[in-house]
């Protein structure tokens, strides 16, 4: 059975030498490379051939450069196909689910045991995502907390429409006729949209909108 090749990222260099040590023990994995930061694993990524490529990415989160939730996001864009694990020693609601949201299958924080360790790295070679309850806990209330802001945000369903369409760069008589209302109209629910999103120009709408997700790429 062929191992399981992976790539570690963390800034401290005696964390990855005890996770190499240990998987090294472990012969369903092999250890192929090595990066301090998100900026250094996209640059492995990129410079590397298919043979060259991890099956699996053991993360951290918090280090300098790009952090762990921004290199998730920005491996997913460009390697789709890869599998990351989030391993930290952070457990805060919101950076559960930036992670998740992000593309990573797996969020383990540094307190695992070793075999728990395994289990999570076995479950996300199989995409399987695995998480202690306390890290399922938590991204279960980063949902709520995500929604509860939706809900406060109160925008109409056309309000939404304009804000998509700004998104899309359309100007207000663009937005005026794809909607079928006139300029004046459009121009009230842009304001609208930046009182209740506490946001000071278009630009910020556009960007808040790719926030939420709402814009499909």
């Amino acid at each position: 059975m062929t191992a399981v090749k992976i790539l570690l990222v963390d800034d401290h260099d005696m964390v990855r030498m005890g996770l190499k040590t240990y998987l090294s023990l472990e012969p369903a994995f092999e250890v192929i490379g090595e990066a301090a930061n998100g900026m250094e694993l996209l640059d492995m990524l990129r410079s590397s051939g298919p043979e060259e490529m991890p099956d699996l990415i053991l993360m951290d989160l918090m280090m300098p450069v790009m952090n762990g939730a921004e290199a998730t996001r920005a491996v997913m864009q460009e390697f789709p196909d890869q599998k990351i694990v989030i391993l930290t020693s952070f457990l805060e609601d919101e950076l559960v689910l930036e992670c998740v949201e992000a593309g990573a299958v797996s969020y383990v924080l540094k307190t695992v045991s070793a075999d728990e360790l395994i289990y999570a790295l076995q479950g996300a070679c199989r995409g399987m995502p695995v998480m202690t309850r306390d890290v399922s806990e938590a991204l279960t209330r980063g949902i709520r907390q995500h929604q509860a802001q939706d809900d406060q945000e109160g925008l109409t369903e056309r309000e939404k429409e304009v804000l998509l369409l700004i998104a899309e760069g359309k100007n207000n008589k663009e937005i005026g006729e794809e909607l079928h209302i006139s300029i004046k109209t459009v121009k009230t629910h842009v304001s609208n949209l930046l009182m209740k999103c506490e946001l000071e120009d278009r630009t910020q709408l556009a960007i808040f909108a790719h926030r939420k997700g709402w814009v499909k790429s």
